[in-house]
């Protein structure tokens, strides 16, 4: 397909969309195109070698040598869908409608930024051996022979995806400490006495857990912490967040959160340069459901937010989809399936359902009595009922709500 100049090409050549980025966010807006009934062309364009991968399985699976891969079961080429792998993009130039890459522009009528989400590197670790992060296959891939040797690691970091990796490196029989600068798991997720009952899980399942505990630096190795401990560390596995990879944009005249590096997308997830969407962990969007502007770096909203990207640009120039959904994610770790919907604030009123030391049970917040989110440990129930309850705005009777016996579509007023 010839690659002219947008301002050269006769009124009636076939449109054509550009997909940023080839993960779960951009192959789903690609396929939803089509789906939608866009007719014209489609050029999606990954930064990595492989075939284009699901990230879930990485931390599991594909980390203890289950799986060889995560490849998405999608036929690009009956679709329809120009797939570009190895090939990252340097620039947007909107007024030339074209993306930069170093193989040369890729000319747009329309484009979609679906770039995701870069870690956070642990500050003097980067190119050190035996440092990992896992956000990539080849990241799982360098891994796994850690695992299989049943080495000593050292996680730094203990969210979702240091929980994740801990757990799979327990499985394989390896020697786990993790540590975490926060007084506890989770801290950017969940109040203290929420998280306070996860962080038994660790010491459940062998792993150590160190709160409060800041790295001062790291050698091969070793990780030695501020108060002057070393651990020893034939790995040192960094976990500790990621921000918004869109640091290529500078200078194209997309608006960015100086917060936290995210496209400011709209309600219908158009960025502030004309047929320029954004969609998945590089974009916040504005929530009326919350009142509040939502930076989401989950799974279940890579899936979500292509199908509203895809309509709006099927639809053109008539009134597009607003995006609002009810987030959620899961989480697999020590043996326990956790799920989270919805999104809180430390004001609204957290209300617990059944005995948090046991093996089962949820916790609810409400917001002037409505059901705004929820998190459930082994009590699938709870989520999809929840999740439906959010959905609808509703209102619960706190008492009925509390009591883990009854059924929570039945707490409904």
């Amino acid at each position: 397909m010839s690659e002219q100049s947008t301002s050269s090409q006769a009124p009636d050549r076939t449109p054509r969309v550009v997909i940023v980025g080839a993960g779960i966010a951009g192959v789903q807006t690609a396929v939803a195109l089509r789906e939608q009934g866009w007719r014209g062309a489609i050029t999606l364009l990954g930064d990595e070698p492989h075939q284009p991968y699901d990230r879930p399985p990485l931390s599991k699976a594909v980390l203890l040598g289950k799986a060889d891969g995560s490849a998405f079961d999608v036929d690009f080429a009956a679709l329809g869908i120009d797939l570009h792998l190895d090939r990252p993009v340097t620039a947007l130039s909107p007024q030339a409608r074209r993306v930069e890459t170093a193989e040369g522009p890729v000319p747009y009528d329309y484009a979609v930024l679906a770039t995701g989400a870069a870690p956070v590197m642990l500050p003097g670790s980067e190119g050190l051996p035996g440092v990992h992060l896992l956000r990539t296959l080849d990241d799982a891939e360098r891994l796994r022979p850690v695992l299989a040797a049943q080495h000593e690691i050292v996680v730094v970091g203990a969210g979702w995806i240091g929980a994740e990796f801990a757990t799979a490196a327990r499985e394989a029989g390896c020697a786990v400490t993790v540590v975490e600068a926060a007084d506890r798991p989770l801290a950017g997720a969940l109040p203290p006495e929420v998280a306070a009952h996860m962080a038994g899980w660790y010491a459940d399942a062998g792993a150590e857990l160190r709160t409060g505990a800041r790295v001062a630096s790291v050698a091969p190795g070793a990780v030695t912490l501020q108060d002057g401990t070393t651990l020893p560390a034939d790995a040192v596995v960094v976990g500790i967040g990621a921000r918004p990879a869109t640091d290529w944009l500078a200078g194209s005249g997309v608006e960015v959160s100086p917060k936290d590096g995210s496209v400011l997308a709209d309600g219908r997830l158009r960025t502030s340069v004309p047929d320029v969407y954004a969609v998945g962990d590089c974009a916040s969007f504005p929530s009326a459901r919350y009142g509040s502007r939502l930076l989401i770096h989950h799974w279940d909203n890579a899936l979500q937010g292509p199908r509203t990207v895809a309509e709006n640009i099927v639809r053109g120039g008539s009134e597009g989809l607003v995006y609002d959904p009810v987030p959620y994610f899961w989480s697999e770790q020590f043996g326990r399936f956790v799920q989270y919907a919805g999104h809180h604030v430390d004001a609204d009123e957290l209300v617990w359902r059944g005995d948090p030391t046991g093996a089962a049970w949820s916790v609810i917040w409400l917001r002037e009595g409505r059901l705004v989110a929820l998190l459930a440990v082994g009590r699938p129930r709870d989520l999809a009922q929840g999740r439906k309850l959010i959905e609808r705005g509703t209102a619960l009777d706190r008492e009925r709500a509390a009591n883990a016996s009854v059924p929570l579509k039945s707490a409904a007023l």
